[in-house]
């Protein structure tokens, strides 16, 4: 499986995905905090000599992104196959899903600093996953992960 700490019974402290053609390329969602307008939550991507951590995504109620973890979803859901590329977006975090023959779901994650003081770097980690389970064990640990008390 791609993923670890997956455990039904308690929301995680965070989601991990491996690649399934790299194992050393991870992303990590971590840290989450929750107030009445926004979650904020870390992600963080290694990859052999690369590490990279935006501390505090946010996300409002109020954005035009929604939910990620309802993203994820939908793309468990279509667990067949789409054409295009699909794209969530936050201010500091861009995931583009790809689906590829035999099953295979390419995940693009772009990582950016501060949003409102320009873009100074930008970090793309391309993470495989399998459709099906793995994406479903996905969408559901990010909604635990994400989920509003």
């Amino acid at each position: 499986m791609g993923y670890e700490d997956h455990d039904d019974t308690a929301a995680p402290l965070e989601v991990l995905v491996r690649c399934s053609r790299d194992p050393a390329l991870t992303i990590r969602l971590s840290g989450r905090r929750i107030d009445d307008d926004e979650t904020v939550f870390a992600i963080e991507a290694r990859a052999h000599e690369l590490r990279a951590t935006i501390p505090d995504v946010t996300v409002s109620i109020y954005d035009l992104a929604g939910d990620l973890s309802a993203f994820l979803g939908r793309l468990a859901d279509d667990f067949r196959g789409w054409s295009e590329s699909r794209t969530w977006h936050a201010d500091q975090l861009t995931l583009e899903a790809g689906f590829h023959s035999g099953g295979h779901i390419e995940l693009t994650w772009k990582m950016r600093p501060d949003f409102y003081r320009g873009p100074t770097w930008e970090v793309s980690a391309t993470t495989w996953i399998e459709a099906g389970q793995q994406l479903t064990t996905l969408a559901s640990d990010v909604r635990t992960f994400l989920a509003r008390p």
